[in-house]
């Protein structure tokens, strides 16, 4: 089993070894997306890139990145993935809807 915090939810969750980041996230109602991402989203094939969160804790503790992720993130932190394209195999710090310039506010406004 691995754990998942979720830190602008202040929220964790555990889900088993090898199981989808987005569909776990939806399925304990954490909100990945912004305005434009709820509505325009693919529904987890990768097409869209609207999933995107920042892993700060536990990097090593995911699937690598796809190439899809290689396509979309291109002018993204290297510490963000595509939910969607990722698997958890063991804890993971999470920050929601991230902004391209790197961390989330929430990130931000803990490490200043």
């Amino acid at each position: 089993m691995a754990t998942v915090k979720f830190l602008n939810e202040d929220t964790q969750i555990t889900m088993p070894d090898g199981a989808n980041l987005r569909f776990k996230a939806l399925e304990n109602r954490i909100d990945l997306y912004t305005f434009s991402g709820k509505l325009m989203n693919c529904g987890g094939y990768g097409q869209c890139g609207t999933c995107v969160v920042d892993v700060v804790d536990g990097h090593e503790n995911l699937s690598p990145r796809t190439a899809v992720e290689e396509r979309k993130l291109k002018k993204w932190p290297e510490t963000c993935r595509l939910a969607c394209q990722t698997t958890v195999h063991g804890p993971v710090t999470i920050a929601t809807k991230p902004k391209k310039s790197g961390r989330s506010s929430s990130q931000q406004s803990k490490t200043a």
